[in-house]
């Protein structure tokens, strides 16, 4: 699709004459005058047909980001073929189709949009407002929203087994009880049921925007990237802070469990004996690519090198079992086009990955357990609510059914769990942490597995007791999930609390500014940075608002930006008295001296990473990015 977009003071247009394609329409579409809007011209190609919903929110979304920075009041929606100059458009059916379902999806994001008739002759005038960003042009190619341009994707076989394989789907409560999920009474277990619904839905898609997109935007953390595709972002250093301390916590806790850190290619040899059979029995798509004659595969986890890495080691049962750990940033996986919005799923993210070899069965089990815990206390750190489900082959769990039990114990809740009647990938069992966001769409986080196949299929062994070589079992591990998807987790659950009157916050140790320091009058601006220096050097990310704005739009910015602590700096914290803090948890002011904020602060953050600040200490020299 092809669009240029204009903001304009006004439009005003009138429907002169039909074609033979022209919609039906109400006499009162055929004409308007709309004040302050984004005018989005619309040129709707023959290969936008391919994927009509996948287009349709992809050129929504871009749209959106425009109208994020130039902040029009009204969105209209303008059918113009002939910014087609020559290629083939779409049919009027499917035209019409993509462009209700764009006037659908900026609705639900909240926008007030209009739009002009499809087919008719149209005379028109349009004041451009003629500031930088008033005029745009984009080309959304339909290749990258999924349609017919794009190479053939590669399907391992494990995908398609996964679909044959027959299954049962369970509740399993803490008291060992297995229930029928279809009939089960979820009355106090809501998300469960809502976890459930999605599961047994089949639709993974999207068809509205979700909230934290908006979010992320609005707080300057992430966004599309123009250049890219959706599945591929772009951070702003807030955004980037965040990261880098979910990367810090996960890679702590992870190392001091016993993850020895490590670092392997992003690309391999697609032909390679062990990882082409590998790529068959993982259930993912991959992206190839081909350098000179060789054909390679982007990593979509660091199963690979780690595998291969194990392959030249030299392990004895005294090493077990043994840990090896790396943030694979990036890895890769070909999503289908319609569930690339947002952070939920993405073709490039961050994952940290662990693989376990442990010498038997009943080892790989006490190592599940643990690293079960571990992602339970993860999920806790990021004040996550989570739904667990298990999924698992029949013979295994006939075989480990009280193991299975006390990890349900261990959430005090009930939690799904699949049975398949064979196994169709290389583990026998695993468990995910899901998400339920606001839109009542789910995503796994931490997950476990136990891994069957690919000890001796990569070739690696380790020594008994009785120096004999012996084939391990291995664990894959990411107790977080992808860390991209974690902040998706948080802005939603933030979206959700609001909703219910609540605060929308993140955890303050992630906070990308957590004090703001706001000087009543330029007098005291001297004394307001003075004081956010003390507080910086206590490791406090602080930073002072110092621009000409009233110290009420100050502090509605600060609550705007989520920042837990603001500290508005006047006569009588200028003479050394209490500090007049606003407490955003609380929405509350409390008195408090320096000390006892730092303090307060250090008992909220204990046990977690720390940064400094990535944007300049002063508002008045930040440049914003959006």
């Amino acid at each position: 699709m092809r669009i240029a977009l204009i903001h304009s003071d006004f439009l005003e247009f009138e429907a002169k004459k039909k074609t033979k394609v022209a919609e039906d329409i109400p006499d009162d579409m055929k004409q308007g005058r709309v004040e302050e809007a984004l005018v989005c011209f619309l040129a709707v190609e023959k290969a936008d047909e391919a994927d009509v919903d996948a287009i349709a929110l992809k050129v929504s979304n871009e749209i959106v980001a425009v109208a994020e920075q130039v902040k029009p009041e009204r969105i209209v929606l303008y059918p113009y073929v002939h910014f087609l100059f020559g290629a083939d458009p779409a049919g009027p059916n499917k035209s019409i189709k993509i462009l209700k379902r764009m006037e659908t999806f900026l609705q639900a994001g909240g926008w007030e949009v209009h739009r002009s008739p499809f087919g008719w002759y149209k005379g028109f005038t349009i004041k451009c407002k003629g500031h930088p960003l008033s005029e745009l042009t984009r080309i959304i190619y339909a290749g990258e929203a999924g349609g017919a341009q794009e190479e053939k994707e590669v399907v391992s076989q494990a995908l398609k087994e996964e679909e044959e394989v027959k299954h049962t789907l369970n509740v399993l409560t803490p008291d060992g009880s297995l229930h029928p999920s279809d009939s089960f009474n979820y009355q106090k277990f809501p998300d469960l049921k809502r976890f459930y619904n999605y599961e047994v839905s089949g639709v993974r898609s999207v068809d509205r925007i979700p909230p934290h997109v908006t979010l992320m935007q609005r707080l300057e953390i992430a966004d599309y990237e123009p250049g890219s595709d959706q599945g591929n972002m772009r951070w702003y250093p807030k955004g980037e802070l965040i990261k880098n301390l979910l990367e810090d916590h996960i890679t702590s806790v992870t190392v001091n469990y016993g993850g020895m850190p490590v670092e392997t290619p992003l690309m391999y040899d697609y032909h390679h004996p062990a990882l082409e059979k590998y790529l068959n029995r993982f259930p993912a798509r991959q992206y190839t690519l081909m350098s000179g004659t060789k054909k390679y595969f982007m990593r979509f986890a660091a199963c690979f090198g780690q595998f291969l890495m194990k392959h030249n080691m030299n392990i004895t049962y005294r090493n077990l079992p043994l840990r090896m750990y790396e943030l694979t940033r990036y890895s890769f996986r070909r999503e289908q086009a319609g569930e690339l919005v947002g952070l939920r799923r993405l073709r490039a993210f961050t994952m940290p990955d662990m693989h376990t070899v442990c010498k038997d069965m009943d080892q790989s089990k006490a190592e599940f357990f643990n690293q079960y815990k571990l992602s339970c206390d993860i999920m806790d750190d990021l004040g996550l609510n989570y739904q667990v489900v298990f999924r698992v082959v029949k013979d295994f769990y006939e075989d480990n059914k009280e193991w299975v039990q006390e990890m349900i114990r261990i959430i005090e809740r009930p939690a799904l769990i699949e049975i398949w009647d064979k196994r169709y990938a290389y583990f026998v069992v695993k468990f995910e942490f899901n998400f339920v966001d606001a839109l009542d769409k789910c995503s796994a986080l931490s997950t476990v597995q136990i891994d069957v196949e690919n000890s001796e299929r990569f070739g690696i062994s380790y020594v008994d007791e009785k120096d004999s070589k012996q084939t391990p079992l291995l664990l894959h591990c990411s107790i977080s999930g992808a860390v991209e998807r974690d902040i998706y987790a948080m802005l939603e659950t933030a979206h959700m609390t609001a909703e219910k009157g609540g605060v929308a916050q993140l955890p303050v140790w992630l906070a990308p500014t957590q004090v703001r320091v706001i000087p009543v009058a330029e007098r005291h601006k001297e004394g307001a940075e003075t004081l956010a220096s003390s507080i910086r050097s206590k490791e406090i990310r602080v930073d002072t608002d110092d621009t000409d704005e009233t110290v009420g739009k100050r502090i509605r910015n600060a609550a705007k930006e989520w920042i837990p602590y603001i500290i508005v700096f006047g006569d009588k914290e200028a003479e050394g008295g209490e500090l007049a803090v606003r407490v955003r948890s609380t929405k509350k002011q409390e008195g408090l001296s320096e000390d006892s904020l730092v303090s307060r602060i250090k008992e909220e953050t204990a046990d977690k990473p720390f940064r400094h600040l990535y944007l300049p200490m002063r508002l008045s020299v930040r440049p914003t990015f959006r």
